[in-house]
């Protein structure tokens, strides 16, 4: 089991997505995503497979929660920077978000 200390290590921060691609060379369907985490952090990258219920339209600007301070990890040709959140349900992955507009790098307390 998982402990507090465990927990604490997690640096979950929100952040805005603002560039949104295919992910061509993905071995199952997938984004690459730009994700502004303010200041402190910047600009990082990573790989969702969050296709079959987002579009790549209604992505840009939305604000996620994402593990920042987890190594990079390669992911076919992309460097995949941080870990974005999200519940896998029936109808495929949905994001987690704050439920109103806080700024970029605030820190999931």
């Amino acid at each position: 089991m998982a402990n507090i200390e465990d927990f604490i290590k997690l640096d979950i921060r929100v952040g805005t997505i603002i560039k949104v691609e295919d992910f061509e060379k993905a071995k199952k369907p997938a984004y690459q995503l730009e994700i502004d985490f303010g200041e402190e952090i910047g600009i990082k990258k990573s790989s969702a497979q969050i296709t079959q219920i987002y579009k790549k339209e209604d992505l840009i600007g939305k604000q996620i929660l994402a593990v920042v301070n987890f190594a990079p990890r390669q992911i076919a040709n992309f460097m995949s920077e941080v870990l974005i959140l999200g519940t896998y349900s029936k109808d495929g992955v949905v994001l987690i978000s704050p439920d109103r507009k806080v700024e970029n790098g605030d820190k999931l307390g």
